[in-house]
């Protein structure tokens, strides 16, 4: 009897190689895959980041907006501002403006005979009058009278000397006192 020997090695070597190939292909095609993902997630984030830069510099052009917006309304606030004080100045003087008409008035009409005013000066409410009299008795009947007035407070007599005007022997006196204005107190009204 003859044997029949079958070699199965070339069976084993093919059947190896097969494997082997499917196993490259797998390990390429898992390459592959890992490859094509990670470009995906490279795209992804890039796609993100570059959403966001637009984002963003959205924002810088909208924020650059409202500053200069802010910035029209500062000035626009200062303009208000301006204006207001200016207005607030014109109804100021528009109010005041009969003021001095009614001082000089009251000065005239306080006035005693043998009193002469020769200066009068006017500093914030402060009035400081200068002039002459016959007697120091005229005077002080002239500060009773100014302070019987509305428009005026607190007569002070600062100095009362003798002088010659005009070759007459006269009183020569300064004094000083408060403006008031009787349109602001309650209860009286203007003479």
């Amino acid at each position: 009897m003859t044997t029949i020997r079958i070699n199965l090695l070339p069976h084993r070597q093919l059947k190896r190689e097969r494997q082997a190939k499917q196993f490259n292909i797998l390990a390429g095609g898992v390459v592959a895959l890992a490859v094509a993902a990670v470009l995906a997630a490279h795209m992804l984030i890039t796609g993100a980041q570059d959403q966001q830069t637009q984002r963003n510099e959205f924002l810088r052009q909208e924020i650059s907006q409202l500053e200069q917006k802010l910035k029209e309304i500062k000035t626009l606030k200062e303009k208000t501002q301006a204006l207001l004080a200016r207005k607030q100045a014109v109804e100021s003087l528009q109010a005041n403006r009969a003021v001095p008409v009614h001082i000089m008035d009251e000065l005239a009409r306080r006035l005693p005979e043998g009193v002469h005013l020769r200066t009068f000066k006017l500093t914030d409410k402060t009035l400081s009058i200068q002039g002459y009299a016959q007697s120091s008795a005229l005077v002080s009947s002239y500060m009773r009278n100014l302070e019987d007035s509305d428009w005026f407070e607190n007569p002070v007599l600062i100095e009362v000397r003798a002088a010659t005007v005009n070759n007459v022997r006269s009183n020569d006196f300064s004094l000083t006192l408060t403006i008031s204005d009787p349109n602001a107190k309650p209860g009286k009204g203007a003479p």
